[in-house]
């Protein structure tokens, strides 16, 4: 039973060595050791602050980021609108410029027909003049070659022009 109980000398010396123990350890060992956990404290709590931080700069990058995509799509949105006004308004114009083109060239062509025309016209109706005259003198030679028919036409035409 020795081994159990313990003399109350080796109780008291391994008291002394453990108050020694305790006493070095707590001048020297004691306050680097709390302030080697102070400082992981402060360094953990500095990274959670960072990262914080960066959970912060990251959530308003992506705010930012959705807000320039957003005006990115209106502008494109925008630019395709204007790019199909303009569209629109450069094949409304040329349609009105073929049209008016258009009638205008009918319009050139109807003129240049008629202007054709009474030109076609006139030339014969100088055929027919010329060709009448031609016909006329031929009859009149053919008629006037007898003294008694120049005599019987001249009569006639006296008495006509009496009349009117």
């Amino acid at each position: 039973m020795d081994l159990l109980i313990p003399e109350f000398g080796t109780i008291i010396w391994s008291f002394i060595g453990f108050l020694i123990t305790f006493l070095i350890l707590a001048k020297f060992a004691w306050k680097p050791l709390l302030k080697g956990l102070k400082e992981r404290d402060n360094s953990i709590a500095q990274a959670l602050q960072a990262a914080e931080a960066a959970k912060r700069d990251v959530s308003q990058l992506h705010t930012e980021s959705e807000k320039l995509l957003a005006e990115a799509k209106a502008e494109r949105d925008k630019i395709i609108q204007e790019a199909r006004e303009f569209k629109e308004s450069v094949m409304n114009n040329a349609r009105e410029q073929a049209k008016q083109e258009g009638h205008k060239l009918i319009s050139e062509a109807r003129e240049a027909i008629r202007s054709e025309r009474a030109a076609a016209i006139q030339d014969i109706k100088n055929q027919v003049a010329e060709l009448s005259v031609a016909i006329s003198e031929k009859i009149l030679v053919r008629e006037l070659a007898d003294p008694a028919k120049q005599q019987e036409l001249i009569e006639k035409t006296l008495n006509e022009l009496k009349f009117n």
